[in-house]
């Protein structure tokens, strides 16, 4: 059974009416089609539920029915009348039941065997996840959390500079990368910034550090113009550095070498684009 599906521009996934009817094997009725506004409840029912036999088993399945379907357009902007993805098993449970309770004729025991067959396949593949795959939303899905992601964090506007780093940071760096601090100077080795990235950047959220990098130009020597936290957001991307900068300065204090302070990190706020080292012994 092939069935067209479709991820509407709100994530609302659905399979077009009159294909689903069509692959199950159900067809429209006149009769239905010009009695059913006058009987009630049954004027808002889908056709392809509008059988005196399933009425039993709606209301226990599916309940209120107004949600059931729903108008969307294409992407050639036609309208189209479509069933929501997540209620087909009901569905399905609603012609099974009929069918255990015998009450379904010849013709709609044959609906009834293939809403089994897409209940068993179902077992092993979820509908939204068959959908997804299907359309290869899943990757459109996952390109939309990233970018409302670096939406929350990083600021199109360059934030005023405001000291960020604290003394503590750089003390407990300076000591367990087995070099003397610098008291009266500020000037660090330059490789601290790709600590810095690795420390703290790149643990914030995912994409954060590759879009801070490729949002921050470089001058004619190849240094960054700003400090990369003045692109982080006031409410959501600042907070979380202060928090995280929090994490890794206890880390820090904990650890007797670098090493060490990284296997820590790792456990604690672990980067968004490394896969944790299970603590396996020699």
């Amino acid at each position: 059974m092939e069935l067209p599906c479709s991820v509407l521009s709100d994530g609302t996934r659905v399979l077009t009416q009159s294909d689903f009817m069509k692959g199950m094997g159900m067809y429209y009725s006149g009769w239905v089609a010009q009695n059913r506004a006058k009987d009630g409840p049954a004027a808002d029912m889908p056709q392809f539920l509008a059988f005196k036999t399933l009425e039993p088993f709606i209301f226990k399945h599916l309940g209120d029915l107004q949600s059931v379907t729903l108008k969307y357009r294409t992407e050639r902007g036609s309208a189209a009348h479509g069933i929501r993805a997540d209620i087909i098993p009901k569905i399905c449970d609603i012609w099974l039941d009929a069918d255990e309770n015998a009450k379904l004729g010849t013709r709609q025991k044959e609906i009834a065997a293939k809403a089994k067959a897409v209940m068993r396949a179902l077992a092993h593949v979820g509908i939204v996840a068959l959908v997804d795959e299907a359309t290869g939303y899943q990757r459109d899905r996952a390109a939309d959390a990233l970018s409302k992601i670096l939406e929350e964090f990083i600021s199109k506007e360059l934030r005023p500079w405001v000291k960020t780093f604290p003394d503590e940071f750089y003390e407990e760096l300076f000591r367990l990368r087995q070099l003397e601090y610098p008291a009266h100077t500020v000037k660090k080795p330059q490789y601290f910034g790709h600590l810095t990235n690795d420390i703290v950047y790149a643990r914030l959220a995912p994409g954060v550090v590759e879009e801070l990098k490729s949002t921050t130009p470089r001058d004619d020597k190849g240094r960054r113009k700003h400090h990369l936290h003045r692109k982080l957001t006031d409410d959501i991307g600042h907070p979380k550095l202060r928090e995280h900068m929090a994490s890794v300065i206890t880390a820090m204090k904990l650890s007797p070498d670098y090493d060490t302070f990284i296997s820590n990190l790792d456990r604690i706020r672990p980067r968004f684009d490394k896969t944790m080292s299970l603590p396996l012994e020699d």
